[in-house]
């Protein structure tokens, strides 16, 4: 399967140690199975680096999960939304998977979780407007092992307006 990682620089060698903060699935080396999200990722990346160059890094990414603790968040949205919250509260416990595959709270999402996490909305409140916004994918590698045994470079491009 052909996945994507948005970025200012090609990442020939991806590993989790430069993942800088805790997003929706804890600290890790993310991609995604969309491309036009990857390209949103790398002018983001570009804008707040500076840099000007918004790359799009493309990896072939086995399926074959030998030995390799794995959390996928199918359509299970209520347990979604309480893992991306315990993630960004920095709680750990992402740290017990290799690889974890769910939905991305992109920009819109963000805001109904944050109004979760607040208090405003209650869970099903939430869970109801998450399910108005189209779905996005991401793909957290959480450790090197994973990257290693799955993940390959193919190319890269870079992202033109």
């Amino acid at each position: 399967m052909i996945v994507y990682h948005g970025s200012s620089v090609i990442v020939n060698f991806p590993d989790i140690e430069h993942s800088f903060r805790a997003l929706d699935f804890g600290k890790g080396f993310y991609v995604t199975t969309v491309k036009e999200q990857a390209e949103r990722w790398a002018r983001r990346k570009a804008d707040i680096c500076g840099s000007g160059k918004a790359i799009v890094t493309v990896y072939n990414m086995v399926e074959q999960l030998d030995g390799l603790i794995c959390k996928c968040f199918e359509e299970d949205l209520m347990e979604w939304i309480d893992f991306v919250c315990r993630c960004r509260d920095e709680e750990k416990d992402y740290l017990q998977y290799d690889l974890i595959k769910g939905n991305v709270a992109n920009d819109k999402v963000f805001r109904v979780v944050d109004m979760y996490q607040s208090g405003i909305w209650d869970k099903e409140r939430a869970l109801k407007e998450i399910k108005m916004y189209p779905n996005y994918d991401q793909i957290a590698f959480v450790s090197q092992r994973a990257i290693k045994q799955l993940l390959y470079y193919e190319s890269f491009y870079e992202v033109k307006d």
